[in-house]
């Protein structure tokens, strides 16, 4: 019987241990310690000024840690920076491709930044150009292309030379609907076909959705993280939302049925962990005109208003209706 050989678990994609950045006398981050697996995609959320581009920043090699440690596929990016880059793809939030060149060019570019042999390079640019769909306008000046297509473009060279985690501050900012739906498409077949780990900022709640992971920032500490299901459940703000056209005789009727309703901008509320099992209970005791019923269940907006109040339990906030019943 052959002896079990046993082999150690793969670096993590990044990992990130008690960082420290420092603009004079202001603390950026403080004390941040985070990773991931390969193949995974992080979400960092935040208001302005929460620390996240001084975390991506570091991570990308572009600013040196004052404190703590970053490791990118084991590589420490203080002690071995060019190492980490080549693990590293790059798209940031402002535009960066030459306008006046091709796509085709601006690949080539990045190629050879890269030391990238030419056969390599000229295989590797044919495939990202059929993988972002963009071979037909490969000889098309950047200029003319759609802020969605230019961006296709520069998440295309962040993968030319195979890193294994791409970082992207604000992704989508400025682009219309369409677009944006276009280049989620795009990041969600990198994590699932290519095993790529992404790493993006956003201010958009419904894009920390597409994370595996969530991270939420305030004054440069993460303040919240887990994955979209778990954060909103670990609120206590399902409900059933009652409309009509008296809330307080709808808040006396649910009140003497045992009910603990609660009066606020959306109308009458009862909170409750399974409000889908509840909502005939709450029909049967009402006898109000212009009677609406609907089911909430707390959102990434619920949840990232509850960070920035530091609360755990009930927060205002639109969560969708998920079931409505309206009294005859």
């Amino acid at each position: 019987m052959s002896p079990t050989v046993s082999h150690p678990p793969p670096p993590a994609a990044f990992e990130v241990s008690g960082l420290v950045v420092r603009y004079g006398r202001l603390t950026a981050v403080q004390g941040v310690s985070l990773a991931s697996a390969p193949g995974r995609i992080t979400a960092l959320l935040g208001p302005n000024g929460a620390g996240k581009s001084s975390l991506l920043r570091v991570l990308s090699t572009a600013a040196r840690p004052d404190g703590g440690s970053v490791r990118i596929f084991g590589h420490d990016v203080r002690e071995a920076p060019m190492a980490a880059r080549t693990r590293l793809g790059l798209v940031f939030q402002e535009r960066t491709l030459d306008k006046e060149l091709s796509v085709e060019r601006n690949l080539w570019f990045h190629a050879r930044l890269f030391g990238m042999k030419r056969a390599d390079a000229r295989a590797r640019i044919a495939l990202m150009l059929e993988l972002f769909g963009l071979t037909d306008r490969r000889r098309d000046p950047v200029e003319e292309l759609s802020g969605g297509l230019s961006r296709r473009v520069e998440i295309a060279r962040a993968l030319l030379h195979r890193p294994g985690l791409i970082i992207l501050d604000e992704p989508t900012n400025g682009l219309d609907p369409a677009a944006r739906s276009a280049v989620w498409a795009d990041l969600l077949r990198l994590r699932d076909e290519l095993g790529v780990t992404v790493l993006y900022s956003t201010h958009y709640m419904d894009e920390a959705e597409y994370a595996d992971d969530i991270v939420i920032l305030q004054k440069g500490r993460v303040v919240r993280r887990g994955s979209a299901e778990r954060l909103k459940s670990s609120l206590d703000s399902s409900r059933i939302v009652v409309s009509c056209a008296d809330d307080d005789a709808a808040a006396r009727q649910l009140r003497a049925a045992g009910f603990a309703p609660l009066l606020g901008a959306e109308g009458v509320s009862v909170h409750c962990a399974d409000p889908e099992t509840r909502i005939a209970e709450v029909v049967r005791a009402l006898e109000v005109p212009g009677l609406t019923v609907s089911v909430r269940h707390p959102s990434m907006n619920d949840v990232y208003l509850a960070a920035a109040a530091g609360q755990d339990g009930p927060c205002e906030g639109r969560a969708g209706a998920r079931e409505e019943v309206r009294a005859p």
